[in-house]
């Protein structure tokens, strides 16, 4: 199934004018896929409110769906900034197929600069896994290459749905790092972060400094990478049916 040439195209090739549903957990990457022919919905790193939207959204007005964000890293190869996309989806028992193949073109413009691409699983779970022995753990048991919270959920929306899907995350804290409890629990409903909190956090235990500044350059390290994958949104006429 083909993106541009959809069973409602009324003539030969014609391109299916609805817009890509972009599935995100934070804000800032929200801001970075949202443009023409896109729709985005953030679900604050919060399964549940991901669910509720799209409990709601009409699949109907929409050709396809991609989750788009940063990840936490499994395969210990890899560092902050490197980009996965997803061959597959796993989430307990069941394993979704991505249904995008990349072109060697746009592969080479993701790749630029220091960015490494690599293709691979993504895991699907319900809370953060901050423990580096909890992503070991889960690499072990899975096989996949980063963990998130949406991706599972995008694709089981899709696939019910009978919609394209695919994913691309980029590695934000990679495997070998711990997330501090400060980092994981300043995040608003709106899915940005509370610098007040952080702060008062601080204040109490001065400690959480060096994690949280390292958490940090990777977090920004990350939403640096994801801007220069932008153009994967577009590229995503190659998106085929997601299966199970």
């Amino acid at each position: 199934m083909n993106l541009g040439a959809g069973d409602d195209a009324s003539v030969g090739n014609a391109i299916d004018p609805r817009p890509i549903l972009i599935v995100t957990g934070l804000v800032q990457e929200a801001r970075i896929a949202a443009g023409p022919g896109m729709t985005v919905i953030c679900s604050s790193s919060d399964p549940q409110q991901l669910r509720a939207l799209l409990t709601v959204f009409d699949p109907s007005t929409i050709r396809g769906v991609i989750s788009f964000g940063v990840a936490g890293g499994l395969d210990p190869t890899l560092r902050s900034g490197d980009v996965v996309v997803a061959t597959e989806v796993l989430s307990g028992d069941t394993r979704w197929l991505a249904g995008l193949a990349l072109n060697d073109e746009l592969v080479a413009s993701v790749a630029l600069g220091r960015r490494r691409v690599v293709r691979g699983g993504l895991a699907g779970v319900e809370e953060v896994v901050v423990a580096r022995d909890g992503k070991a753990a889960l690499r072990s048991e899975t096989g996949a290459a980063a963990v998130d919270m949406e991706s599972h959920i995008a694709a089981a929306y899709a696939a019910e749905a009978g919609l394209p899907f695919a994913a691309l995350r980029v590695i934000s804290d990679p495997a070998s790092r711990a997330l501090p409890a400060l980092a994981r629990s300043a995040i608003k409903p709106n899915g940005e972060i509370d610098l007040r909190k952080v702060l008062r956090g601080l204040a109490r235990n001065p400690l959480t400094l060096r994690a949280l500044v390292s958490t940090g350059i990777d977090f920004n390290r990350a939403l640096r990478s994801l801007r220069g994958c932008r153009g994967f949104l577009l590229g995503s006429e190659g998106l085929v049916a997601a299966d199970i």
